[in-house]
């Protein structure tokens, strides 16, 4: 991860894998790490899974994920 030039966060997800889940897909409610609330079931959003970290694998908002260089990181 790069401690100059940008942030270890975006570093992470630039290099990863991503796919969309369609709307019929999501059965689930997941937590988006861009802005800290719900995706509800039935709503089409983005996977990412780090490469070599499948156990981060997160659920994003579409426009979250777009978004995610020019957001500050949410703390928990």
């Amino acid at each position: 991860m790069s401690t100059t030039g940008g942030s270890a966060v975006s570093d992470l997800w630039d290099d990863a894998e991503t796919r969309f889940i369609q709307p019929y897909q999501a059965n689930k409610t997941y937590l988006c790490p861009g802005c800290n609330r719900d995706i509800p079931p039935g709503l089409g959003h983005m996977v990412a899974v780090p490469y070599g970290a499948p156990d981060l694998r997160r659920h994003w908002h579409r426009a979250c994920w777009t978004e995610r260089d020019r957001r500050k990181p949410m703390s928990s």
